[in-house]
């Protein structure tokens, strides 16, 4: 208990001292996560829209592909991004591997299915209620997806900070193609593990309770966006 408490102490103290290896490994991982979720989102929600707006056939199918894909494995993930980035891969050429941009290909592959998935149950809802008048007015396919994804931006933006969270905490993929290298590719998660396992424990609680208050600032600005949402469309 003593030792725990220690441990706990010393992790206050990194955090509220703003340690120069904490710091930067908490950069790194925001880095890594907000670029992953921006790309994830550029690619994710115009695909759910459109997967809302038309009708084709096949597309009962790739709906149910992209929700399964939600809940991918992550070591998977990391596996097969692994082998497309290895020397022996397709894309070894460009000698990604053990680099944050691995790092941001995992974390986007594994991001872009959630906020597609959860764009088109929004933009289905919101079609189902605007539908009558978008066809009055004659507007274009594109214009319909701007304006709904405009008019659906609170809960977007809770399918957004869903997939960030899913990002932030992510471990497995990350340590499979960044590598956990110190001062180039060790994030908060992949951190904390290698810290318990070494039994430097200041370090590892001091990332647990920044990975944790990241957490709940999350879901608190996803609740606060969501009555937002509500309340506007009440």
């Amino acid at each position: 208990m003593n030792d725990f408490s220690s441990a706990l102490l010393a992790a206050l103290a990194l955090v509220l001292q703003l340690d120069s290896d904490l710091a930067e490994i908490v950069f790194l991982s925001l880095k890594v996560s907000l670029v992953a979720v921006s790309g994830a989102a550029l690619i994710g929600m115009p695909l759910g829209a459109a997967l809302a707006l038309f009708r084709f056939p096949g597309r009962a199918s790739i709906v149910v592909f992209i929700n399964a894909l939600m809940g991918l494995p992550p070591v998977v993930v990391g596996l097969a991004v692994y082998l497309a980035l290895s020397r022996a891969g397709p894309l070894g050429v460009f000698g990604l591997l053990f680099t944050p941009t691995a790092m941001i290909i995992a974390q986007l592959i594994l991001v872009t299915p959630i906020i597609a998935a959860l764009t088109r149950q929004v933009i289905d809802d919101l079609w189902r209620e605007y539908e009558e008048q978008f066809c009055s007015l004659g507007a274009g396919p594109g214009q319909r997806i701007m304006a709904l994804l405009w008019d659906g931006r609170f809960s977007l933006m809770t399918a957004i900070l869903a997939g960030f969270g899913r990002a932030s905490a992510e471990v497995g993929a990350v340590m499979i193609v960044g590598g956990n290298i110190d001062h180039v590719t060790r994030v908060m998660t992949t951190a904390i593990a290698l810290e318990v396992s070494k039994g430097d424990l200041a370090l590892a609680l001091g990332l647990g309770i920044i990975l944790i208050t990241l957490s709940l600032v999350v879901n608190g600005a996803s609740f606060l966006i969501s009555e937002t949402a509500r309340r506007n469309h009440g």
